[in-house]
């Protein structure tokens, strides 16, 4: 039997907090890491169809626009079951289901780019 999406240890959060004032939504980690994400590079890592395309088409996101401030402003958040949030933009866009799992591996932090970057090289 199948329970849906299974999150890693490291990829589970234990406090999400949104802070629309300073603009950022904050993640500490069951493992202790703390990761803070500005709400614009957030945007930029919409996981939806219409943001990253499909079918072999290039998604909105893939054109560069220029954000808007509506379109980085975060209306609301929800948790999709226990492994995704889903926030609601400012400008009414809301199918993007952020998994635990990218937004861990996304992590901004310089310790976890530096660890990126040593996989890529």
């Amino acid at each position: 039997m199948t329970t849906g999406p299974q999150t890693a240890p490291a990829a589970t959060p234990r406090r999400i907090h949104a802070d629309r004032t300073a603009r950022t939504l904050a993640i500490e980690w069951t493992d202790d890491h703390q990761t803070v994400y500005d709400l614009t590079a957030l945007r930029w890592l919409c996981p939806c169809a219409f943001c990253r395309g499909e079918a072999g088409l290039p998604g909105w996101l893939d054109s560069a626009p220029t954000l808007t401030t509506d379109q980085t402003r975060l209306d609301d958040l929800q948790l999709v079951g226990s492994y995704a949030v889903a926030p609601t933009w400012g400008d009414g866009h809301h199918t993007g289901f952020y998994t635990f799992d990218l937004l861990r591996h996304h992590c901004p932090c310089p310790a976890c780019a530096a660890r990126r970057q040593e996989v890529q090289s």
